[in-house]
């Protein structure tokens, strides 16, 4: 009874009288809140959002604005909150009109509704004055600012990891301490410049003993410049980002999947970019620039050395230990990317692999057309010999992989044409085309194509799509978005897709398709509210044990979301959801699951401390039917945990900021699940039914 009454208090919220605030003020954790749910729900991934490069760009972007009346194509874009059409519109405007007066003036310009006016208000500005001048470097380095942060996370339940094995028990143990640490120096001048670095230790890993005597576990440094003349584009050193085209062959950067923001299925993102997240996989390391050979031409280079964790084929057995010899290893099965090394296996895979990446994009750009051709060159210094299984016959073997990749992008009024298509040296092609339409100032519309065969062997390719390895895929995407007035808005997508040949746990060819409807309304510093509906059909191998052969059948998961953003004055906002999950594969019994949760947002005025909590009730039939919801957490943290079985999450964020340019952050979470003797499995795995977690942050800027 009590979830049946949460959940109607929930939705008598959207009968609620709503208050006046006059703030419009972007807070950045809000500004990705759906943007992540969105990706994460798609890529199955659960837990901490470790690639969030785009929010840290955000951050430096809110403490120097873009002057807009400046701003180049590649800035606007780097933004990654206005599409080529919206900012091809914002450049023609500027040499028709002049400079803008004011950024209320967005209004007048094609594709600047009030809701994108809102979304970009915190990180841009309009200023007149000369050009910028080159800064010396020096400059760069004394001048600019300085930030020190450093994270402790616990949880305080006991993990299998960390007991000690009993009498007559068999099995492994973490071999560190359940403390994950994390410490962060940079420095930055404006948005031109940057270096510092990274250092994290995972709970159960060794810390300056065992297998890190050197301290932390990961580390990572880097130096970026960006702009510094109209020869030196982008210069980095140490760890980098590297992004071409489509992502048909290399896309380090976050990349937005399917979603409401149907008109931002075009990746875009600078060619090189610094990185200072603790994701262990996806970024280069050695060097790269960026230059611009005349005004229209730029060429990209870089190189990138450095050691992959791995399973190795060849291993001795001593004393019950898995030990790799690798004088004899010659080959391995696949790469880790997890990044954790906490126990004897874990370690053993540690820095196995050597891999090299060499690199290039030349790109010519005239107005609103630009064309480049991308390589990207792979070499490991052992082989990879994937374990035979038919789904992944045509996958990448061997010890070298040359990828070769032509993107384009030509906006014709309110046309935007972009695409790319990409060859691996085996001959397998990959080609992905999309068209973005401004039919006019309240109708957008989005079209995408892709055909990915399955002889494409690709590394690093993270392009939209259904399934993330970028191959054995075609399918055609259709988006729209209706702004009749300021306050409605509609999006809605359909996706429809075929693998030609088999895919894991998929012993057939087969097809899908998806649609997601939204609808929001908005009132201007008062509210938001939406009801966003998903389906989504797949065919995948029945669960049948008595069958001779796998046969597949179809898989129907229904998702239905409510929720409301209300601000009751300039200090509380409440935020309320119900979301509703429905699963039927035509085999097994129907499954249903639903989750209701309230927010509590408080910031006073004059007050050195803010705080945010949740209280979330959920219950699932199983695993399938699983919600993932966003979590507001520490600053530069996203979580994004999945809900699933029965029970309840509360969660309590404070923050002080009393002293000058110190933040001191705590959370505190606790998870309840009914009647389980257990949670979690393997080495996680917890004795009862209760796991709670306690972080605390501090974060200095000087």
């Amino acid at each position: 009874m009590k979830y049946i009454f949460l959940t109607f208090l929930l939705l008598g919220f959207f009968q609620a009288t709503f208050a006046q605030t006059d703030s419009l003020k972007t807070n950045i954790n809000d500004e990705g809140f759906e943007i992540i749910e969105n990706y994460i729900q798609n890529n199955d991934i659960e837990g901490n959002f470790e690639n969030n490069d785009i929010f840290e760009a955000l951050e430096i972007f809110q403490r120097n604005p873009i002057n807009l009346n400046k701003a180049s194509y590649d800035q606007l874009e780097e933004l990654q909150l206005l599409d080529a059409s919206q900012i091809s519109a914002l450049i023609d405007y500027r040499i028709r009109q002049g400079k803008l007066i004011s950024l209320y003036e967005l209004q007048v310009i094609p594709g600047f509704d009030l809701t994108t006016i809102k979304e970009i208000l915190p990180f841009v500005k309009v200023i007149g004055g000369l050009d910028d001048t080159q800064v010396p470097i020096g400059r760069m380095l004394s001048k600019g600012k300085n930030e020190i942060m450093a994270r402790w996370v616990r949880v305080l339940e006991e993990r299998k990891g960390f007991s000690p094995l009993t009498e007559g028990e068999e099995g492994s143990r973490y071999l560190g301490d359940p403390n994950k640490l994390f410490f962060r120096y940079k420095h930055f001048y404006e948005n031109r410049m940057t270096y510092g670095f990274t250092a994290e230790k995972d709970a159960g890993e060794e810390f300056f003993k065992g297998s890190n005597k050197q301290g932390f576990d990961f580390y990572s440094a880097h130096f970026f410049l960006k702009d510094y003349s109209k020869r030196i584009k982008s210069l980095a050193l140490g760890d980098y980002a590297v992004s071409f085209g489509q992502g048909l062959i290399l896309f380090n950067g976050f990349a937005r999947g399917k979603g409401a923001e149907v008109m931002s299925i075009r990746r875009s993102a600078r060619p090189l970019r610094a990185y200072s997240s603790v994701g262990e996989a996806l970024f280069m390391r050695g060097a790269g620039v960026t230059l611009g050979l005349n005004d229209n031409l730029d060429l990209t280079l870089f190189g990138s050395y450095r050691n992959r964790d791995a399973n190795l084929l060849e291993t001795v057995d001593v004393g019950g230990d898995v030990i790799i010899d690798e004088d004899i290893a010659i080959q391995f099965s696949s790469i880790q990317e997890s990044g954790l090394h906490r126990t004897v296996n874990e370690i053993a895979d540690e820095n196995a692999l050597r891999q090299t990446s060499l690199g290039g994009s030349l790109r010519y750009k005239k107005d609103n057309f630009h064309i480049a051709v991308n390589a990207l060159y792979n070499r490991f210094d052992k082989e990879l010999l994937r374990a035979p299984q038919p789904y992944n016959r045509f996958f990448f073997n061997g010890d070298r992989l040359l990828n070769l990749s032509a993107d384009y992008s030509y906006i014709y009024r309110n046309f935007n044409f972009f695409g790319e298509t990409a060859i691996s040296d085996n001959g397998g092609l990959a080609t992905l085309n999309g068209l973005l339409i401004g039919l006019d100032r309240k109708v957008n519309f989005s079209i995408l194509q892709r055909h990915f065969e399955p002889q494409y062997q690709n590394l690093d390719a993270r392009a939209f799509g259904e399934t993330s390895s970028t191959n054995n895929e075609t399918g055609v995407y259709l988006g729209f978005q209706i702004n009749p007035n300021r306050n409605w808005v509609f999006q809605a997508y359909y996706d429809m897709w075929k693998h030609p040949y088999l895919r894991f746990r998929v012993d057939a060819p087969s097809v899908g398709h998806e649609y997601l409807l939204k609808i929001t309304y908005k009132q201007k510093r008062k509210m938001e509210t939406y009801a966003q509906f998903r389906f989504e059909r797949k065919q995948q191998n029945a669960p049948d044990p008595e069958a001779p052969i796998d046969y597949l059948i179809e898989r129907d998961l229904i998702r239905l979301r409510l929720h409301l953003t209300y601000h009751v004055n300039k200090v509380i906002t409440l935020k309320s959801r119900a979301e509703f999950s429905y699963l039927n594969d035509n085999f097994n019994p129907n499954s249903r699951g639903y989750l209701v949760y309230q927010d509590l947002i408080y910031k006073p005025k004059g007050i050195p401390f803010s705080l945010n909590t949740r209280y979330a009730l959920y219950d699932t039939d199983n695993f399938d039917t699983r919600i993932f919801a966003y979590e507001n957490s520490l600053l530069n943290e996203f979580i994004n945990p999945s809900y699933y079985n029965q029970g309840s999450r509360f969660y309590l964020n404070f923050r002080y900021t009393g002293v000058r340019n110190l933040s001191l952050e705590l959370r505190y979470a606790r998870t309840f699940w009914e009647r389980p003797e257990t949670i979690g499995t393997g080495l996680e795995e917890i004795n009862g039914d209760v796991r709670s977690e306690i972080k605390a942050q501090v974060k200095y800027k000087f």
